[in-house]
């Protein structure tokens, strides 16, 4: 390191266990998405202390670095759990997380192609709409006089979250 620079790695002595305050200061995971992991499969269930605290093992951050890399590579949440559970069960995932990529990758391509027949028409709405200049309308002339054959592309589905808080 040099001179001057201060070092933002987090460490920790290694020891059995770790509170989940303490998983979610080293991992960068927030306490409720540690607590969403373990309820959905993700990281098992960790042992608890007499007074009731999660105690997770060492092995917890390696598992959850393993879950932000799938995600990164565009994995869902039930396609890593069924990836760990596969891995847990004793069984090679990778045939399946190959498969799983091709798909995706297939996915892209096509909306790719969506997406660039989208931006031709939109450029060529617009060229009209420039020599047109202002059109009259209820609005805007422009938009109300305007037939498009392709839509836009849709955005790829994500549940929305909920915003309701858990009672009790």
């Amino acid at each position: 390191m040099a001179k001057g620079q201060i070092s933002f790695e987090k460490t920790v002595a290694p020891r059995q266990s770790l509170k989940i305050g303490e998983v979610s200061q080293l991992s960068g995971i927030g306490i409720e998405a540690l607590r969403f992991y373990e309820r959905s499969g993700l990281l098992g269930k960790p042992s608890r202390s007499p007074s009731g605290y999660r105690l997770y093992d060492d092995g917890v951050l390696e598992r959850l670095i393993f879950i932000k890399k799938s995600q990164t590579l565009g994995f869902s949440l039930n396609e890593i759990g069924r990836i760990i559970s596969d891995a847990q069960s004793g069984l090679s995932p990778c045939d399946e997380v190959r498969e799983i990529v091709r798909r995706r990758l297939a996915e892209l391509d096509e909306r790719m192609r969506e997406m660039r027949r989208y931006r031709r028409e939109l450029a060529q709405t617009l060229e009209e709409w420039d020599k047109v200049g202002r059109a009259p309308g209820h609005i805007c002339g422009l938009i109300e006089a305007t037939e498009m054959e392709n839509q836009p592309p849709a955005a790829p589905r994500v549940a929305p979250k909920s915003r309701h808080k858990k009672v009790g």
